[in-house]
């Protein structure tokens, strides 16, 4: 049987002076990840081809979205459309869930116009 909820803050793993992923869901309708970045790391500027949400679990740093500084602090969601550039910076150790969408929104939708 797949298991049915996971404890993600037992999940978050910090290497030092580095950066760790690990995949803790994937089906059909997406990706999600957890991210555990070392104090005074960063991402680099990238896109993805996916759109998605960043929630933050905990620390401190810097999301930047096309080209606006979001502070990172535990409880920000941030949003981004496909194809956004961003990048982050990680001050303090800090934790995040990036949630991927493999489909469209309208593709959730059960309920059909008549």
């Amino acid at each position: 049987m797949t298991e049915q909820w996971k404890n993600i803050i037992e999940k978050i793993n910090y290497s030092e002076g580095g950066i760790t992923s690990k995949v803790v869901e994937q089906n059909t309708f997406g990706e999600v990840t957890l991210f555990s970045m070392a104090d005074n790391t960063s991402m680099s500027e990238h896109t993805s081809t996916k759109a998605g949400y960043v929630y933050v679990i905990e620390g401190k740093g810097t999301f930047v979205l096309e080209g606006e500084r979001i502070p990172m602090k535990a409880g920000v969601l941030i949003s981004m459309e496909a194809n956004a550039k961003h990048s982050l910076e990680a001050k303090d150790k800090t934790s995040f869930m990036l949630i991927l969408r493999k489909v469209e929104a309208e593709s959730f939708s059960m309920i059909k116009p008549a």
